[in-house]
């Protein structure tokens, strides 16, 4: 073809900022009578033009296949996608300005920034997907991006079993806790399923309870009809208007939660959590950890960063006292995700301790 639906799109980006009307309907009848294009290359250029202004270009087509599960790119000619955990290269023709106009497009809806003040941002995309951003100097020459894609379904636990995730015995079990208001943590890698597991026990709760979650960019989903979804905010450019995780926390607990889930736990809102979770509020997060034991050392070591003031004994004696399960999730080297461990938080003089009720093999 002689002309690039990029040309399209700039050429009806030009026509919009002059107040024409159907810009991208001008540009394309220009472009084809002056490039002598036939039928059938115009109708092709119409609906790569189509994807380039209103989806993601080259991208779209990961972003329309349900099996992709990540997209990122390192740099203009290295771009990667993961399926069923696996990943792999994929040859596609990018340039630095298309992976700006890209990012530009998609954080559009989003209301987050990316610039050299503020070089790093996280956003959530119109179809749920996550969109990370690291620019230079912080990264070394290029742009690097990632998307993370999720199910567009809600996954409950019997649907875990059918994919080999969990026995028929865990969801059994599980989905009893959830029902009777039992305080869960899921732990695991990056990648390992700890989002996908933490919405299909979200599926187990009281329909009707009145459910609140917290997050750094949307990302759980539910179905309950009574849900409030919260996510944290950026600074503006003079620094100011930052909403963090555990401000939202804190307002959470005026909002009269009969379910209150922050999406990862990373730093000092662990507090305010354990906090809820000891008034007798039921909650969920996630942590990144190695083992269930790990997730239950490190939740006794994050809320440190609280302060001073805030003892390891305290810490201690409140996971000890409202931290019911550790369901640890894993990814085998062929790329299944899997429940590895479930734990029970047992108190033993004052301190934390896991019980191992299941473990698997790595897959």
């Amino acid at each position: 073809m002689k002309v690039s639906a990029q040309q399209v799109a700039d050429r009806a980006r030009a026509l919009a900022l002059e107040s024409e009307t159907n810009p991208l309907e001008i540009a394309l009848d220009e472009i084809s009578r002056s490039s002598n294009l036939t039928i059938d290359e115009e109708s092709k250029l119409r609906a790569q033009t189509q994807i380039q202004v209103g989806g993601y270009g080259v991208l779209q087509q990961y972003f329309d296949d349900d099996d992709v599960e990540e997209i990122w790119i390192n740099q203009p000619n290295e771009v990667f996608i993961a399926k069923a955990g696996l990943a792999q290269q994929v040859f596609v023709s990018l340039s630095e300005s298309d992976i700006r106009g890209l990012v530009e497009r998609m954080l559009r809806y989003s209301g987050r920034r990316l610039d050299m003040s503020n070089p790093f941002v996280d956003a959530a995309l119109p179809d749920g997907s996550r969109l990370h951003v690291v620019i230079p100097d912080i990264s070394k020459k290029h742009w690097s991006v990632n998307i993370r894609k999720f199910p567009k379904q809600i996954w409950r636990l019997k649907d875990l079993t059918e994919k080999q995730v969990l026995t028929t015995a865990q969801a059994r079990f599980l989905a009893g806790q959830m029902r009777i208001g039992k305080n869960i943590l899921v732990s695991g890698a990056t990648q390992s399923g700890k989002t996908t597991m933490l919405c299909a026990l979200l599926a187990e709760s009281r329909p009707e309870a009145r459910l609140i979650t917290v997050e750094e960019t949307f990302e759980i989903r539910a179905q309950n009809s009574d849900w409030v979804a919260l996510q944290t905010r950026q600074s503006n450019l003079e620094g100011k208007g930052e909403v963090s995780l555990r401000r939202l926390v804190k307002e959470s607990l005026r909002m009269r939660p009969e379910l209150l889930v922050v999406g990862e736990v990373r730093e000092a809102e662990s507090l305010d959590l354990l906090i809820a979770m000891n008034s007798g509020i039921p909650g969920l997060c996630t942590i990144h950890a190695n083992s269930s034991a790990e997730a239950l050392q490190k939740l006794c070591t994050l809320p440190l960063l609280a302060g001073a003031n805030i003892s390891a004994e305290f810490v201690e004696k409140t996971v000890a006292a409202c931290v019911n399960l550790v369901v640890h999730c894993s990814m085998g080297a062929g790329g299944q995700r899997f429940v590895k461990e479930i734990g029970l938080v047992k108190s033993r003089a004052g301190r934390p301790e896991i019980e191992l009720l299941d473990q698997a093999n790595d897959a």
